[in-house]
């Protein structure tokens, strides 16, 4: 393994803290031995930022104490400690202090690291409203930039205008606001990030009524969401004055409005909420985003006129392991509330594309090849429930089950046990004569009766297949429903043209092979059909995924997909991470590694059988990753640019020609393969 590999800052991660200290009212002292013990503690955990609540060197209520020389000269001598204190340890400090300038007070953000001052921002927005009076004590930083403050002895960047980028890791780069400023309508972050700053960060005071940490927890979100960015909040804890108010020390880092970390409210000791926040994919989604670089423009270009402060990180690139939840299945909620909402919404999304097409083509019939498999299952199922909300028989349903070569008789009896317990119009097509017709036509050694099991002899069965559902979609004034899924669209394994490639409408086209499973299960346990189409559907969900084209060998095993093209567990993660993010193969062939090298760690989703369990090490990951990119790049895109209309079911993304991928047919894997060899395993 690559010595750098395992690294989270070689795959353009970076770790960050919401700080929790104990205050002390007013003991600037106390308070930045607390923010230095804190700091120390961020040090040996490998963390890169840590944010401190706002004014947090002083502690926030201790109200007109603020306009005090004493407490302003003892403010100054503790950001002098932590200071100094920083020049052996690795974090960038923000803290809270309030800082005199011109004859005005301000309450400001100080970046701190490698033992000097970064900067310093002043808060835009000062409340003035119910419990709050800063504008007592405090004026506001709006329109100071390009200026500078007195610090002791030190002369710092001071202004609203500044972004913090380390020099050496091009991703670190990191924007401050305080507090009411994310209340307001127009969020200074949202200029930062317009800038380029990737992590936002809020300095908090913030005491605690009834809700308030939803409120919190919903702005710290929708800003991460709507800035593109990573949203770190630290709100004062325990310690601060109680005269009126009380303190929660609420701490949370969101990313692309995804809760990642949240810290324990109302906790009697210091505390430290950690996550790894992914700097690539930030990069990535804005890049995808035209909207995001829309907004920049019609901003003026802030980048244009803010100050990036350089700072030093010196990152050794050592295995600091990973703290960040990684889901096994990126399709796949791992919290039954989520998988729930999830399961319903892609259920309809595909029920509501198949009713939209049946209504617009006033077709009589519904046409499906059923074999019993999973895919063809869940199509069934969705056209079912379409023909219901239409108020139109399931008779007009049509499923043809057409056994082959190697058809076994347990999904050929489901096939029929399920067309039943549903009460469709049922038939059956055997298509080995007209299969050995056609290979004896060809001259295929199976013609001369050889036992030859190539990709010839396993397309003229799925050929055959989907020519008799067009011919009988002709013949019965029917619409043939697809029943390929996005897994195989995108390992291109499917047969192309006259073929299983091929329909009138794909509803399963947006879904991936690991959600097709939960969305059966969803049917089940929400009771969507009877207790006798439930019976069946459980008995298909305990089957191996395989084509059925090629006869079981002398062993009795029959072919198996996953042993030809290699786990859908893990072609699923890959397709995710290419298809929504585009992240470098090393990238994600270091997520994979994280979120499936042990079995017994993180969440698996509700309902996931425990013998179904596994786990894959770096070896195999690396493996199939390869073939993978291979398929992906290099050999499926013509099929895929050719694909029959389908809705869109997950933010995943699609790989419809019209949708969210659009590629040359006759490109080639080599940059991915050439990346992934250079700075993966």
């Amino acid at each position: 393994m690559q010595t750098r590999f395992t690294s989270i800052h070689h795959h353009r991660m970076l770790r960050v803290a919401a700080a929790t200290p104990i205050a002390s009212v007013g003991d600037a002292a106390a308070n930045a031995a607390a923010t230095i013990a804190l700091a120390r503690r961020a040090h040996d955990q490998a963390v890169d930022l840590v944010v401190f609540p706002e004014l947090s060197i002083t502690s926030y209520a201790i109200d007109d104490l603020h306009l005090q020389t004493a407490q302003q000269l003892a403010t100054v001598e503790a950001l002098q400690a932590v200071t100094k204190a920083t020049e052996d340890l690795a974090p960038t400090l923000l803290v809270g202090a309030a800082l005199p300038r011109n004859g005005r007070l301000y309450n400001c953000a100080v970046a701190i690291g490698r033992g000097r001052i970064l900067g310093v921002v002043p808060k835009t927005f000062l409340p003035n409203y119910r419990e709050y009076y800063e504008k007592r004590w405090f004026a506001s930083g709006a329109g100071i930039t390009g200026e500078t403050i007195m610090v002791g002895e030190q002369e710092v960047p001071f202004g609203t205008d500044l972004i913090f980028a380390a020099a050496d890791l091009p991703h670190f780069i990191f924007h401050a606001e305080i507090c009411e400023d994310y209340w307001s309508p127009t969020p200074p972050s949202t200029a930062g990030a317009l800038a380029g700053a990737l992590i936002c960060c809020n300095l908090s005071a913030s005491n605690v009524v009834i809700g308030k940490s939803r409120e919190r927890a919903m702005l710290s979100a929708s800003q991460s969401a709507r800035a593109i960015c990573a949203y770190v909040y630290s709100a004062a804890g325990p310690g601060e004055s109680t005269t009126d108010l009380a303190w929660d020390g609420q701490g949370t880092i969101h990313e692309l409005g995804e809760p990642l970390a949240e810290s324990t409210r109302f906790a009697l000791e210091p505390e430290l909420v950690i996550a790894d926040i992914d700097a690539e994919r930030l990069i990535q989604e804005r890049m995808r985003n035209g909207t995001f670089g829309d907004a920049a423009t019609f901003s003026g270009h802030p980048e244009k006129r803010f100050r990036r402060i350089l700072f030093d990180r010196r990152p050794d690139f050592a295995d600091v392991g990973l703290q960040r939840a990684i889901r096994r299945f990126p399709f796949v909620p791992d919290t039954p509330a989520r998988l729930d909402e999830d399961c319903y919404e892609a259920f309809n999304i595909q029920v509501e594309g198949l009713l939209k097409r049946v209504a617009a083509t006033g077709v009589e019939k519904l046409v499906i090849g059923v074999s019993g498999g999973l895919d063809s299952t869940h199509a069934l199922i969705v056209a079912a429930k379409a023909m219901d909300r239409l108020g139109r028989p399931r008779t007009d349903i049509l499923g043809f089950t057409m056994p082959g070569f190697a058809t076994s008789e347990g999904t050929k009896g489901n096939a029929w046990r399920l067309m039943r317990a549903l009460g469709i119009t049922a038939e059956e097509i055997d298509i080995r004569p007209a299969a050995r017709t056609m290979l004896e036509g060809m001259g295929h050694p199976f013609g001369r009766g050889e036992p030859v099991y190539d990709v010839t002899f396993e397309n003229v069965q799925a050929g055959l297949r989907t020519d008799y559902l067009f011919r009988l979609a002709n013949q019965r004034n029917g619409l043939v429903v697809g029943t390929g899924d996005l897994s195989e669209l995108a390992l291109g394994w499917c047969t192309y043209g006259v073929g299983d490639h091929m329909s009138h409408y794909g509803v399963n086209a947006g879904v991936p092979k690991t959600l097709i499973q939960f969305l059966i299960r969803w049917c089940i346990a929400t009771d969507q059909y009877d207790a006798e189409t439930d019976a069946v559907l459980e008995s298909i969900l305990a089957q191996e995924i395989s084509p059925e084209l090629v006869p079981a060998d002398e062993s009795g095993a029959m072919q198996s997909t996953e042993d030809k093209i290699g786990p859908y567990a893990l072609n699923d993660f890959f397709a995710h991470y290419v298809l929504r993010h585009g992240l470098a193969p090393s990238k994600i062939a270091f997520l994979a590694w994280h979120a499936w090298r042990d079995m017994d760690a993180g969440r698996w989703p509700i309902g996931y059988p425990e013998e179904a369990r596994t786990s894959y090490d770096l070896a195999t990951v690396k493996l199939w990753l390869e073939r993978f990119l291979v398929r992906f790049f290099t050999t499926s895109q013509f099929k895929r640019s050719a694909l029959p209309n389908s809705p869109k079911v997950s933010a995943g993304g699609s790989v419809s020609p019209r949708g969210d991928w659009r590629a040359p047919s006759d490109g080639t894997a080599n940059a991915w393969l050439a990346e992934l060899a250079a700075n993966g395993p």
